[in-house]
């Protein structure tokens, strides 16, 4: 019987129950370097097995079959596959199977087909993930694809859930750069901000790539979100941030320091002497529109300060070409909830109102209680994280070297005698 056959026979008897296809892993484990030489391991083999029973085993083989040039016969077969497959027997190979699925990405890539690759990729998402809480490796090609295909609200599933564990740095920050584009594509900007705020604040000893281009566009969404810009970053970012992101972000923070003064001609200059960069950084419609957003901004200011003011007097305080301009962009922030206002067609005068919501619908109590059940269920979870952390032996054995560092034993006295009171 020859290796390949073997192999198969021990497939279809090992794949039933839980304990057999620990003794199957064992088996592929140890067939792999013998099956990649065997010239009788055809694409033809993988029709005696069934993906979603025998997932295990067809993971084995599919993963010796496309090590090496991809066709797209066979770029179909790992997307049915992966559609197919039991979660159960491919976590045991997990490894194996986030290596398959990264194959498939590039090659969906260089076929410069994304959209193939959208649907099975969520699967995998799904299928390698041991819980909702966990940041897996594939989360970052999934929202790459999804990106790249368009597909905002597919990938915007993806970002639904509440990450709380990460392996790798990386992955993180490309989870977070990925998510807030899409995020910016459905102009949802407050999950975008929450999202780019991760990259820009994560721990970093040197900046990267990708931390960088996430700070230009934090820069954007949050004037386009919130109005305002302030050169400082949180307190909770690094060192290194807060020190390289000014050398290398300069357009940027110029247009958001003239976005704060609130004059559109000064900052429309900032942003046609800097057009070259914002394309080839390719944020020039993210830029556009929150020079749009300061027009609106400075309508909303209007709304402060009076009660009733003429379409023309609007035209004239925020810049804008005429009066017919002012009464589309006044309908469009009504119509967008931002303003509460009316129009009066006969003498062009616009009566700016309170908000109407008194916070008191059916619809309003049940988006605070979702907020309020999140918000809940995030504190128990760090709760949990800070007992776990409290009871890490690596923790607590760092934590005993860095206060052995400061302690000066008992004969160190803090104040000098002749200070005592």
């Amino acid at each position: 019987m020859s290796t390949v056959e073997a192999v198969i026979t021990s497939i279809q008897g090992l794949s039933a129950s839980s304990g057999d296809l620990y003794a199957l892993h064992d088996v592929l484990k140890g067939a792999v370097d013998s099956l990649r030489t065997d010239s009788e391991l055809q694409l033809s083999t993988l029709d005696q097995l069934d993906p979603s029973k025998h997932s295990l085993g067809y993971l084995y083989l599919l993963d010796v079959l496309t090590y090496g040039p991809v066709s797209k016969e066979k770029v179909l077969l790992i997307a049915r596959f992966i559609n197919a497959c039991d979660a159960v027997q491919i976590r045991l190979a997990s490894e194996k199977f986030v290596s398959l699925c990264k194959r498939f990405k590039d090659k969906v890539l260089e076929l410069r087909d994304p959209l193939l690759g959208v649907a099975p990729l969520l699967a995998a998402v799904r299928k390698v993930q041991v819980s909702t809480k966990r940041l897996t490796a594939l989360h970052p090609d999934c929202l790459q694809l999804c990106l790249l295909a368009k597909c905002y609200k597919a990938g915007f599933s993806v970002l639904s859930d509440d990450i709380l564990e990460v392996d790798q740095p990386r992955e993180f920050y490309l989870y977070c750069y990925y998510g807030g584009m899409i995020c910016i594509g459905l102009k949802r900007f407050q999950k975008a901000l929450e999202l780019l705020y991760n990259v820009v604040t994560a721990p970093m000893h040197i900046v990267n790539a990708i931390a960088l281009e996430a700070y230009k566009k934090y820069i954007l969404v949050t004037l386009i979100h919130s109005g305002q810009f302030s050169i400082s970053l949180p307190k909770c970012a690094s060192t290194t941030a807060k020190s390289s992101f000014k050398t290398w972000c300069t357009p940027y923070i110029e247009v958001g320091m003239r976005y704060n003064d609130g004059k559109i001609s000064e900052l429309e200059a900032v942003v046609v002497a800097n057009s070259s960069d914002f394309e080839k950084d390719n944020n020039l419609g993210l830029v556009k529109q929150a020079v749009a957003s300061l027009y609106k901004r400075n309508i909303l200011r209007l709304t402060q300060k009076y009660l009733t003011l003429s379409l023309q007097d609007i035209a004239n305080m925020v810049q804008l070409a005429n009066a017919k301009e002012a009464e589309m962009r006044v309908l469009q922030m009504i119509q967008d909830g931002q303003i509460h206002a009316l129009i009066n067609q006969k003498d062009g005068m616009v009566r700016f109102l309170e908000d109407p919501e008194q916070y008191k619908t059916s619809e309003m109590i049940e988006i605070m209680d979702s907020v309020i059940q999140r918000t809940i269920g995030l504190s128990k979870n760090l709760i949990a994280m800070d007992e776990s952390l409290s009871c890490d032996p690596l923790y607590l054995g760092k934590v005993g070297r860095e206060r052995q560092r400061y302690d000066f034993g008992e004969d160190f006295d803090t104040v000098p005698q002749k200070f005592s009171m």
